[in-house]
C-alpha cells in the first residue's frame, strides 16, 4: 500500500504563495523601474499610466475580481456531490455571462475614455491609456472563469502558470514598447505601456483556452461517467447565483479601487488649486499636477512590494480559519490569526522604518533618471505597516464569514482620506504632501475598525509588548544602524552604500528579534525549514 501524501501545512501553503507573489511583484516592479528611467517617460509618464490603470482596476474589480473564487466555490460544491454535469453547466453559463460583462465594461471604458479623462480625472491626455486598456477587461473576465473552473477541481496549474506567463509577457512587452517609443510625448509612451497589458491578457487568455483543450479528454470522460444532471434551476437562476457569490467577494476590491480613483481626482484638482499662483500657464500647471501624481504613483509601487510577502498569510487564513471555526476549534483559529499578525508586524515594521531612513538613496538607486519624491516617500512609508496588518485581518474576517467588514472598513478610511485630501492638498504650503497624510489616516482607520470587529468576534487578547513593542524597538535600532551605515559607506557610491546598508540592517534586525525574544520557541519550531534547527 502506497504512502498517503501529506497535506501541505499552513506555513508550507504560505511559503508556496509567497514565492509566487514575489515573482509576480518583482516582475511588475522591474518593468515600472525600467520604463520610468527611459527618456521621455519619467514622472509624467507614470502619472498618465497610473490614471488609465486605476480606471481599469476599478472596472476590473466590478467585472471580474470575484470570479475565480466564486466559480471555484460553486464548481467545487457540484463536484463534491458528483454532479460534474452541473459543474460544467455553471462553467458554461459563467463563461457567457462574464464575456458580456467584460465586453460591457470594456465598451464603457473605450467610448467613455474622453469623458472620464476630462470630466472625472481632469487630465484630458489620459484618454489614450484608458482606450488602449479597455479590451483587456474582456480577456481577464473570460480568463477568470477558466481559472475558477479548474481551481474548483483542485487544479491550480491553470491559475499559477497563466498568471506568471501574463506577468512575464506584460513586463517584457512593456519594456520593449516603451523603449521603441523613447523620446515621444509621455502620454503616448504611457499608452504604449498599457498596450502591453492588453496584449499580455489576450495571450494569457489564449493559453487558458489551449489548457482547457488539452484537458478536454479528461473533462469528456468525467461527463460521460457522471450521473444525470441534477436540477439546479434555469440558466437565469444559475447566473444570479454566480453573481450572488462573486459580488460580495469583489466588494472590498471595488471600494479600494474607488478610493484610489477619488485620490487621483482630488490630487490633480487640489494641486492645480495649490499651485495656481506659481504657474501662470494653465498647460504647465496641468503638466505639474500630472508629474506630482506620477511621483505619488512611483512611491506606491515601492510601498506595495513588502505586501507581497504578507499577502500569503491573508490568502491562507481564509480557508484555515473557516475550517477551524466550522468544527468550533476556536483555539486553532486564534493561534493561526495571532501568529499571522505577529509575522505581519515583523515584516512591516522594518520595511516602514527602512523606507523612511533610506527614502532618497532608494529612489536614486531605482529611478536614477527620475528620483524626485524623497519626502513624499518618507511620509507615505507608514502605510506599509497599516496595510500589512489590515491584509491579515481581512483574511481572518473573511474566513469567519464577515465578508462585508473589510469593505466597510476601507470605505470608512476612504471617506476620511477624501475629506483630508480636499482640505489639505489645495493649501499651497502643503499641496501634494496632503495625499500621504490622508493615506495614513485611511489605512489606520481601516485597521482599527477591522481589528475591533475581529477582537469582538473571536475574543482575542494580544500581548502589546510581544506583538508591537519588541518588534518596534528592534526596527528603530535597525533604522539607526542603517542610517549610520549609509553615511559611512557613502564613499563607495550610492548604489553600494544603499545595498550594503540594507543587508546590514536585515542582519541586525534578525539578531535583535532573537535577542528580544519576539518569537517563542514553539513559534520558531513551527516555521518550515529553519524550525527544524530549534527542535534539536
Amino acid at each position: 500500500m502506497g504512502k498517503t501524501k501529506k497535506a501541505p501545512t499552513f506555513l508550507m501553503n504560505v511559503i508556496t504563495i509567497i514565492f509566487a507573489q514575489i515573482a509576480v511583484k518583482l516582475l511588475g516592479f522591474a518593468y515600472r523601474m525600467v520604463i520610468t528611467n527611459i527618456d521621455g517617460f519619467g514622472d509624467m509618464g507614470n502619472g498618465y499610466y497610473n490614471f488609465g490603470y486605476q480606471i481599469y482596476t476599478l472596472l476590473l474589480a466590478i467585472s471580474s475580481i470575484g470570479i475565480p473564487n466564486a466559480i471555484s466555490k460553486l464548481v467545487s460544491e457540484r463536484c463534491a456531490l458528483d454532479d460534474y454535469r452541473g459543474a460544467m453547466r455553471i462553467f458554461r453559463i459563467a463563461l457567457i455571462l462574464f464575456f458580456f460583462v467584460g465586453a460591457f465594461f470594456g465598451a464603457v471604458m473605450f467610448f467613455g475614455a474622453e469623458f472620464i479623462a476630462t470630466s472625472i480625472l481632469d487630465a484630458p491626455l489620459a484618454k489614450y491609456t484608458i482606450k488602449v486598456l479597455s479590451p483587456a477587461l474582456i480577456f481577464v473576465s473570460v480568463s477568470s472563469v477558466i481559472r475558477g473552473f479548474f481551481a474548483g477541481q483542485h487544479n491550480m496549474q491553470a491559475t499559477n502558470t497563466s498568471q506568471v506567463l501574463e506577468q512575464f509577457l506584460k513586463s517584457l512587452s512593456t519594456i520593449l514598447i516603451v523603449i521603441s517609443m523613447a523620446g515621444s510625448k509621455p502620454e503616448y509612451m504611457a499608452a504604449g505601456a498599457t498596450l502591453a497589458t492588453t496584449i499580455s491578457t489576450f495571450l494569457s487568455c489564449i493559453y487558458l483556452f489551449i489548457f482547457y483543450r488539452a484537458n478536454a479528454k479528461g473533462i469528456k470522460e468525467k461527463l460521460t461517467a457522471a450521473p444525470a444532471l441534477k436540477i439546479q434551476g434555469s440558466s437565469l437562476k444559475i447566473a444570479k447565483m454566480i453573481l450572488y457569490v462573486s459580488v460580495p467577494i469583489s466588494l472590498g476590491s471595488i471600494v479600494a479601487s474607488l478610493n484610489r480613483i477619488l485620490d487621483i481626482i482630488t490630487v490633480v484638482r487640489g494641486v492645480k488649486i495649490a499651485l495656481a499662483g506659481v504657474f501662470a500657464d494653465i498647460v504647465l500647471l496641468g503638466d505639474e499636477a500630472v508629474r506630482l501624481s506620477g511621483i505619488l504613483s512611483k512611491t506606491d509601487v515601492l510601498v506595495n512590494l513588502p505586501l507581497a510577502l504578507n499577502t500569503a498569510f491573508a490568502t491562507v487564513l481564509v480557508p484555515t480559519v473557516a475550517g477551524a471555526l466550522a468544527i468550533k476549534d476556536y483555539d486553532t483559529a486564534r493561534q493561526k490569526i495571532s501568529f499571522s499578525m505577529l509575522i505581519s508586524v515583523v515584516i512591516a515594521l522594518p520595511c516602514t522604518i527602512g523606507y523612511m531612513v533610506l527614502s532618497k538613496p532608494i529612489l536614486q538607486l531605482i529611478y536614477p533618471n527620475a528620483s524626485d519624491g524623497a519626502l513624499l516617500f518618507t511620509m507615505v512609508a507608514p502605510t506599509v505597516f497599516f496595510s500589512a496588518m489590515s491584509q491579515t485581518i481581512y483574511g481572518s474576517l473573511q474566513g469567519m464569514g464577515k465578508i462585508f467588514v473589510p469593505a466597510l472598513s476601507v470605505l470608512a478610511g476612504g471617506l476620511v482620506k477624501l475629506i483630508l485630501n480636499l482640505l489639505l492638498i489645495p493649501i499651497p504650503s502643503i499641496n501634494i504632501y496632503g495625499a500621504p497624510i490622508g493615506s495614513i489616516a485611511c489605512q489606520a482607520i481601516a485597521f482599527f475598525i477591522s481589528f475591533g470587529v475581529l477582537r469582538k468576534n473571536l475574543t482575542m487578547s494580544l500581548d502589546f509588548k510581544k506583538y508591537f513593542l519588541k518588534p518596534f524597538a528592534a526596527a528603530v535600532i535597525m533604522g539607526g544602524v542603517v542610517f549610520a551605515s549609509y553615511l559611512i559607506l557613502n564613499v563607495l557610491g550610492n548604489t553600494a552604500a544603499t545595498l550594503l546598508s540594507i543587508i546590514i540592517g536585515g542582519a541586525v534586525y534578525f539578531l535583535l528579534t532573537g535577542i528580544f525574544g519576539v518569537f517563542s520557541k514553539e513559534e520558531l519550531c513551527s516555521l518550515p525549514i529553519i524550525g527544524k534547527r530549534f527542535k534539536r
